[in-house]
């Protein structure tokens, strides 16, 4: 609807008239200046959408059908929001962690560390390292789910 009034718009005048948030309209730009439907024209050509970009209407666009379908094109993930994503999945993946410890500690009720891990790995269907598995029985000895053998820590002991 902006191109009704202006024949040449930049980035921060469609940012200022729709008050959408910068990287939701960057992402929306390029989505209808450099997709596969390219509704807009942006100058100068390029994949990013910059400060000082303008886009301009398609005069020359058509398309066959009467309605179009406009993909969004995907963002790249930036480098914090990659490792909130994996620490969220870890925090879930704790409980499935602790469920499975305290599955086989209750069905072998004493089992060494090294059997402990085996049995670990052969259940969970995801790759989990040494270092959280052994953060995991900790917490459950510190719970009073598993304390270590007396005479051998190496050894687990399943509390009931």
């Amino acid at each position: 609807m902006l191109f009704n009034d202006a024949q040449k718009l930049s980035f921060l005048d469609i940012k200022d008239s729709t008050g959408i948030e910068d990287k939701e309209l960057r992402r929306t730009l390029q989505s209808l200046a450099c997709g596969k439907v390219r509704v807009l024209q942006k100058i100068p050509k390029g994949r990013d959408v910059e400060d000082k970009d303008d886009f301009v209407f398609n005069e020359d666009f058509s398309a066959p059908l009467y309605r179009i379908k406009v993909n969004a094109i995907q963002m790249k993930e930036t480098v914090e929001e990659n490792t909130s994503t994996t620490e969220r999945v870890f925090q879930d993946r704790q409980y499935q962690v602790d469920a499975a410890i305290v599955r086989i500690m209750k069905t072998r009720k004493v089992l060494s560390h090294t059997l402990l891990i085996t049995e670990l790995y052969q259940q969970l269907k995801f790759p989990v390292k040494p270092a959280d598995i052994k953060k995991r029985i900790e917490s459950l000895i510190d719970r009073e789910y598993l304390e270590r053998d007396r005479s051998n820590p190496q050894i687990y002991n399943y509390l009931a």
